[in-house]
């Protein structure tokens, strides 16, 4: 389904007022990429009122620019000063009618993305329908894999063993220089047959191909990102002297990223987080551009709370995404989640949230409000 064919609600929806909040959930366990290790997330949380219904959105930037150059300040400044005056007393038809007004400032993708998802799940709220439906997806469950951070290669094999017999359909490795080839090895060695695919976060340059090149023997489904994040180029020449398949992530902020990607084969898997591209708008026509290409997609993650996961799974069913994205279970990451409902794999399959329509999941208010770092309304 097209972002162009979406059915208009009855009638423009106006936005009565908004609520903007900053909390704070501790991690269960430290989780390490190659550019660093966090502790906890720092989760700017958005609700859109209309008349009587909420719509919900979770920021996914960081709070220092060490993913992408977006941080929760600039996001919150934006937010604050800039993108929900605009919004609040204003009246929408649909998301597109809400695109215009977001998409003259430049950059801030994941700060106009937390706008226009919040608007998607209330536009869904006021049709009585499942958030899926309207982004043209089907089916009660989902395909779900892991993510696993960096760690001792003894620790991570007991990991992939763990999850392994949890089930989950793909397991994704953290790598960086020095943690790649014999990490590798060793899993491969204990389970020869799993979906493996490992996780670079742009820690490699071309000079590191001989090392990349030495995974191609381990059957990796993709290695993503090995290269700079604000590179596609390079990415093209690694490409052509790799056997394993280049998944994107970084380098990729809407579709003509991607269309130029994959028009010099830069990469042949695309990871779409519907933050980092700026919403669903641009989500789906990235998903509707690599199912032309026949490149298959998987939704990628960003240790989201439940808001974020609940957007993800109903994202995550479109047709092209046919690789097991990261939606894992909420239990991996929190002690408590934001949300009522309890999100949860079942032998590697994730159900879609439908406890009501739009996302499908309730606000743990109570829990909220004793995380809560600041809260700020607009308008009402």
């Amino acid at each position: 389904m097209s972002a162009q064919s979406l059915a208009k609600p009855f009638g423009a929806i106006r936005i009565d007022s908004a609520e903007l909040r900053l909390v704070r959930l501790p991690l269960l366990t430290p989780f390490t990429i190659s550019t660093g290790t966090m502790h906890e997330k720092v989760i700017p949380l958005l609700t859109l009122r209309s008349n009587g219904l909420e719509g919900y959105a979770e920021g996914v930037m960081d709070p220092l620019p060490d993913y992408l150059d977006e941080q929760i300040p600039g996001a919150m400044m934006m937010l604050r000063n800039v993108l929900l005056p605009q919004v609040v007393g204003a009246s929408f038809e649909n998301p597109q009618a809400l695109e215009p007004l977001l998409t003259p400032w430049r950059g801030h993708y994941m700060t106009k993305a937390m706008v226009e998802m919040a608007f998607f799940d209330l536009w869904a709220k006021v049709l009585n329908l499942p958030l899926k439906t309207l982004l043209g997806g089907s089916g009660e469950a989902i395909d779900v894999g892991v993510s696993l951070g960096i760690g001792t290669i003894g620790d991570t094999v007991e990991r992939v063993r763990s999850h392994v017999e949890q089930g989950y359909k793909r397991i994704k490795l953290k790598i960086k220089p020095g943690h790649d080839v014999a990490l590798v090895s060793a899993v491969r060695k204990h389970f020869p047959d799993i979906a493996l695919s490992v996780d670079a976060n742009s820690a490699y340059t071309l000079a590191d191909t001989k090392v990349l090149k030495a995974l191609d023997p381990f059957n990796i489904d993709y290695i993503e990102q090995p290269l700079a994040w604000n590179d596609i180029h390079d990415h093209a020449t690694l490409q052509k002297r790799i056997e394993t398949p280049i998944c994107l992530d970084e380098s990729l902020r809407g579709v003509r990223d991607v269309r130029k990607a994959l028009q010099i084969d830069a990469g042949r898997v695309i990871n779409i987080k519907v933050g980092r591209v700026g919403g669903y708008l641009e989500s789906m026509r990235i998903h509707d551009l690599c199912a032309a290409f026949d490149i298959p997609v998987w939704c990628g993650g960003m240790l989201e709370s439940g808001i974020g996961r609940a957007h993800n799974i109903h994202l995550s069913t479109l047709p092209n995404f046919c690789k097991p994205g990261d939606t894992s279970s909420a239990s991996r990451y929190f002690a408590r989640d934001l949300i009522v409902e309890k999100l949860e794999a079942v032998d590697g399959r994730m159900a879609v949230p439908l406890n009501g329509p739009g996302i499908g999941v309730s606000l743990d208010r109570d829990f909220i409000e004793t995380i809560t770092l600041s809260s700020e309304s607009f308008g009402g």
